[in-house]
């Protein structure tokens, strides 16, 4: 069977899809800006066919439905990085946590220390060979979509194709629902006197040349911010922010000196505006693993 005949063979509601899952599975969901609302909205309209589904994760954005008060005994978050959409079930303990460093993660999920029943993501519309790119998160999706039971994914024509080791084929998955819906963004803060004075110091550690690792906050927005008369700066980090984009646009972020991944922006996951995720769009200076 040729892929596209596969793809429509697959391709279901959000509520056939949901149906996948049943009582008692571990089920990883993507999470930053590729989080599956559809499939977890749908999820939590079956609640009532469902007891003891586990839900492993990192950072999930926006409004999470399967963590309110009513989907105790249906959905138990296991987060692997608390934020504000499972931080109040977590504190008032319907929810766990596991404390791992993110580069843990992915051998987690391969060593099959935590066996997946099921993984739900997010990714990008397929290429005329078939396969579709885990797009703005790639962390630990590729682990789970390699290790789970099932696939399920939700096909968005808005999610970027961001390009490295970051793809998976229609072969690989059991079921697909297709959306179109805007990613959410990571609205950018002014940061503070007091991080523009630690950026401002950090600075001063940071030769032409340096390569760096950058997370998220008014921290590393000040260090981008204070860069702009360095030169050939490479990027080996978690995640990819504005400050980032901009940095690449006027030529302070070119990889050029690095000695591993030369000329590349190595990158685990992508976060931030609109613009942010166009020009991640199968732009070759990106490379996700």
């Amino acid at each position: 069977m040729n892929w596209v005949d596969d793809y429509k063979k697959k391709l279901v509601t959000a509520e056939e899809a949901a149906s996948l899952i049943k009582s008692d599975d571990r089920v990883y969901i993507s999470g930053n800006a590729a989080t599956p609302y559809v499939l977890m909205n749908s999820l939590a309209r079956r609640k009532n066919k469902l007891e003891g589904v586990e839900l492993v994760h990192v950072l999930l954005l926006g409004e999470d439905p399967l963590s309110k008060p009513e989907m105790e005994g249906h959905f138990r978050h296991n987060s692997l990085f608390v934020g504000p959409a499972d931080r109040k079930a977590i504190n008032e303990g319907r929810a766990d946590y596991i404390p791992i460093f993110l580069h843990q993660i992915p051998n987690l999920i391969y060593s099959e220390q935590m066996p997946l029943d099921a993984a739900i993501l997010h990714l990008s519309p397929a290429d005329e060979h078939g396969f579709m790119s885990f797009g703005v998160e790639v962390l630990a999706s590729k682990a789970a979509a390699e290790k789970a039971k099932k696939v399920i994914v939700q096909v968005n024509e808005k999610m970027p194709r961001v390009l490295g080791d970051s793809f998976i084929h229609v072969s690989r998955v059991h079921k697909i629902v297709e959306v179109s819906e805007e990613l959410p963004e990571l609205k950018r803060k002014p940061f503070s006197e007091v991080e523009r004075k630690i950026g401002h110091l950090i600075t001063k550690l940071i030769g032409d040349g340096s390569t760096l690792q950058l997370g998220i906050g008014g921290i590393p927005d000040a260090v981008l911010s204070a860069l702009k008369e360095r030169r050939d700066l490479g990027i080996h980090t978690e995640m990819v922010s504005d400050g980032v984009m901009e940095a690449i646009e006027a030529g302070i972020i070119t990889g050029a000196k690095k000695t591993f991944h030369p000329n590349k922006v190595i990158l685990t996951f992508i976060l931030g505006s609109k613009k942010l995720y166009e020009f991640a769009d199968n732009n070759p200076v990106l490379e996700a693993k």
